[in-house]
């Protein structure tokens, strides 16, 4: 394994090391030390209150970047999520990032995961109507932020009993103009479980691309770069935009194949443009 007893320095505040650090372990054999002392909200923060710079992932290579610097380790990992509404616009959707920079290979190798997340926001103006929208965010096990508007002041973050949400309810209502008070899913990695688990996902995503070499160069993060599309009609067989096969690129150098994707062989004729202009 290339990264065999090699020290892996995490950037992280919100304990994303419980999920990154076992896959790290089994099967790399790497070491994966939490690096602090620099404050990540600095980079951007999920109550809109500091904007990131940047891509997503730009703001999770320079977490990695930032690991290595600060940690004097050879290798940095960095973590970053992204969120917005699911499928046909219902419930929320995220996409988990977790990047690893190697200086010494000179390569930056990405994992990902997506899927359904818990991300509720909202007005109350009763206790009535802050009980319905917890139970909506999975509040307690999901913690909750609570603010005098969408983008107004925070009155409190990271929420997770109830007595401390009444409380911190009365106190937005009271200073809110209207009454109204704004409330939402604390979406920080530790106070939400069902991000977590993504992020769990999206490293193992990022370990399965870590231990597949390159076939030219040999280099660590072979892996799937891109979809060609092609997968022919079922029923006239004329190519559709659904994908034929699958690109894989090295990271290193300029090595790239085409490997069939997996499943059925043809595409249903409803997506096909030419039975269904």
């Amino acid at each position: 394994m290339p990264y065999s007893d090699a020290r892996v320095g995490l950037l992280t505040q919100h304990g994303k090391e419980r999920v990154l650090a076992p896959l790290f372990a089994d099967p790399l054999g790497a070491r994966l030390e939490v690096v602090g002392g620099f404050d990540t909200d600095t980079l951007g923060t999920f109550t809109r209150d500091v904007p990131r710079a940047g891509s997503q992932f730009d703001a999770a290579r320079r977490k990695a970047q930032l690991a290595i610097e600060l940690g004097g380790v050879p290798v940095g990992l960095g973590s970053e999520g992204a969120f917005g509404a699911g499928p046909f616009g219902f419930g929320g959707w995220a996409v988990e990032l977790v990047v690893l920079v190697d200086r010494a290979r000179g390569i930056e190798v990405g994992g990902v995961a997506q899927g359904p997340c818990v991300h509720v926001h909202g007005v109350v103006a009763s206790h009535d109507e802050l009980r319905a929208l917890a139970a909506r965010a999975k509040f307690p096990e999901h913690g909750l932020v609570v603010r005098l508007a969408e983008d107004g002041p925070i009155v409190r973050k990271g929420v997770r009993a109830l007595d401390e949400l009444q409380a911190a309810f009365e106190e937005a209502r009271a200073r809110a103009d209207d009454g109204g008070v704004f409330v939402e899913n604390d979406l920080r990695a530790h106070l939400h479980p069902t991000r977590m688990a993504l992020i769990e996902l999206a490293g193992r995503d990022l370990v399965t691309r870590l231990s597949t070499p390159c076939p030219s160069c040999g280099a660590p993060g072979f892996g799937i770069a891109d979809a060609v599309p092609g997968l022919p009609c079922a029923q006239c067989g004329m190519p559709t935009d659904h994908a034929l096969a699958d690109e894989w690129a090295c990271v290193r150098c300029d090595a790239r194949e085409q490997r069939p994707r997996p499943g059925p062989g043809t595409a249903d004729p409803r997506w096909c443009q030419w039975c269904n202009p």
